[in-house]
């Protein structure tokens, strides 16, 4: 191990910087797609196609687990504050 640099601290930084950086937007992404389905090839465009029962339950618990990282972070701040 190096003395100027802790691997195992760095590697744990990076895992958690990346699924809270890119992880958190992503599910977001997933939640908002959900809720606006691509409409049926072949289909005409003249109305909005909008989602169904599992689509909203997919976006409902993508948007419940952004939700609850941002509460747990908010936590974390405020208690080590």
């Amino acid at each position: 191990m190096n003395t100027w640099i802790n691997l195992s601290a760095l590697w744990k930084i990076v895992v958690v910087g990346l699924l809270t950086g890119a992880g958190l937007p992503a599910l977001f992404a997933v939640g908002v797609r959900a809720l606006n389905p691509p409409p049926p090839p072949g289909a005409a465009t003249a109305g909005q196609p909008t989602a169904g029962p599992l689509g909203r339950a997919v976006a409902g618990l993508c948007f419940a687990v952004v939700l609850a990282a941002i509460g747990w972070g908010i936590s974390i701040i405020v208690g080590h504050g």
